[in-house]
């Protein structure tokens, strides 16, 4: 502002109320520093505005989804109250902006020069996270985006890991996994370790991927059991997508975990609702986004920050052990152990050895 007023030969007072758009200015003078202004490319810093006012200070919430998802996933709902929780007390407010994917790119142009305190990105593509982040660094992703983003996330490979451990150690031995779709992080590292750890158990890989959504969990439920009819337990994507599974199994006749045991993930309150209690891994969302909050407000983040939680698999009724819930004998394996109900499950306890295991490898 300094600058604009020396080389337009005015008062940076008068600079301020051309910018504020405030009145004491002449038409003349206002003219002639606007010209100033845009042959300087003098552009406010949004920062310093709201420090020196006492006003203004924001998180901006940015997520690429469906505005009705947004409303209805319980996943949005923890986000947000991880934020709230870490901003209570303060000045600072979130403001939230849905947008889906076609608007995604425009909408983020048009926030990069209003951000104050900084913005929190969910499902953001890696290539717009980094066009984004050029031009504000005050920017956490949740979940895993691209290498200079700060980023919060969970081992999400462990978590999956150590649900495939543990149905095995149940006695199951046909464990599929319904996958969230290709590109998000959270679903492709959970893919990843599913998939490592069938392959360490020298099980087939059954799999099949959808969105993390109810209906897609319906559906892909009832194409595997067509498919696959030894399935015999399911790691499924997300708790929501859990419920359209154990819909599914219902509507085929299957009883759970006496026919199918079935783990979700993030350990939201839809676990504790479900017709049993359903085992899932706990994703600590609320922390997660609060620990976003918290480097934003106290400007902690410096390039290539990152706060990774660990997982941990609380188990519920729906994976109970099947050697105690009248499997035939054919499906019952030697060498399993039982594994109480409402136990949790750290990678790396003795109901998760495998996990502690392949860490000192």
């Amino acid at each position: 502002m300094a600058d604009v007023a020396a080389a337009a030969h005015v008062s940076t007072a008068s600079v301020s109320r051309v910018v504020n758009d405030a009145s004491g200015v002449s038409p003349q003078t206002r003219e002639h520093v606007r010209q100033v202004i845009a042959r300087l490319g003098y552009r406010p810093d949004p920062v310093a505005r709201a420090l020196a006012s006492g006003r203004g200070s924001v998180v901006d919430l940015f997520v690429v989804d469906d505005a009705a998802i947004f409303g209805s996933s319980p996943y949005y709902g923890r986000v947000t109250a991880g934020i709230l929780q870490e901003l209570a007390g303060g000045d600072a407010q979130l403001r939230v902006h849905v947008v889906e994917k076609p608007g995604a790119a425009a909408l983020l142009e048009q926030i990069a020069d209003t951000v104050t305190l900084g913005a929190i990105l969910i499902n953001v593509a890696p290539a717009l996270a980094t066009a984004f982040h050029a031009r504000c660094d005050r920017v956490v992703s949740m979940g895993r985006s691209a290498p200079a983003v700060p980023f919060v996330d969970m081992e999400n490979a462990d978590g999956a890991y150590a649900a495939v451990m543990h149905l095995h150690k149940t006695g199951r031995r046909r464990i599929a996994a319904l996958h969230g779709q290709e590109g998000n992080p959270c679903a492709d590292a959970r893919r990843e370790g599913y998939g490592r750890a069938v392959r360490d158990l020298g099980l087939a890989d059954i799999s099949a991927i959808g969105k993390l959504r109810r209906e897609s969990g319906h559906e892909l439920t009832l194409r595997l059991l067509a498919e696959e009819p030894g399935v015999d337990a399911l790691v499924v994507g997300c708790d929501l997508m859990a419920t359209g599974a154990m819909q599914a199994l219902a509507d085929a006749g299957l009883r759970v975990p006496q026919d199918v045991a079935v783990v979700g993930f993030d350990d939201s309150v839809i676990a504790v609702c479900t017709t049993p209690p359903l085992s899932s891994v706990h994703q600590p969302v609320e922390a997660m986004a609060a620990a976003a909050t918290r480097a934003l407000v106290h400007r902690q983040l410096a390039p290539h920050w990152r706060r990774v939680f660990p997982a941990v698999l609380q188990v519920r009724q729906s994976s109970a052990d099947a050697r105690h819930l009248g499997v035939p004998a054919a499906q019952r394996r030697e060498g399993t152990e039982p594994t109480g109900a409402d136990a949790a499950i750290w990678p790396g306890s003795r109901a998760g050895t495998a996990v502690g295991d392949r860490r000192q490898r």
